[in-house]
């Protein structure tokens, strides 16, 4: 079973921010910023192509969520949504980065130093910040 397999099964820890029946995101352990998430399917599929069209709808949205929540939650700028099919992909099941992006934040072209999170405790803060915000966008759909 791959690394993602297992944190959709709730085999290994992770900072769960978001699930649901198809999908699950959490933290990147290791960040471009902190907020980084990972979204996936919890069913494997390796690369975009191999996705089942009737998962792409509710992938999608959960990645629009995602992308401003974690915008308010980190009170970003703005925010970086891609997908690497299998060059870059480090884990090889598909996931969708949502990265929170700042003017000048020193990101160029696609060389991307990694900013770890200082212990476990502020990635739990920041897990617990994007679940707040989700929360809160939810409710107001409801």
């Amino acid at each position: 079973m791959c690394a993602f397999c297992s944190i959709a099964a709730h085999e290994i820890p992770a900072h769960v921010v978001l699930e649901d029946d198809d999908t699950i995101a959490f933290l990147d352990n290791r960040p471009l910023f902190a907020g980084h998430c990972l979204l996936i399917p919890r069913a494997h599929f390796e690369t975009l192509g191999d996705l089942p069209r009737d998962l792409l709808g509710d992938l999608w949205r959960n990645a629009q969520l995602l992308s401003s929540c974690v915008e308010l939650a980190m009170e970003a700028h703005g925010t970086f949504v891609a997908v690497n099919n299998r060059v870059s992909q480090s884990v090889p099941h598909f996931h969708i980065h949502v990265v929170p992006r700042r003017r000048k934040d020193g990101l160029r072209g696609f060389f991307w130093p990694r900013h770890p999170y200082r212990d476990d405790a502020q990635m739990t803060g920041t897990a617990e910040l994007i679940r707040r915000a989700l929360d809160r966008s939810t409710s107001r759909e409801s």
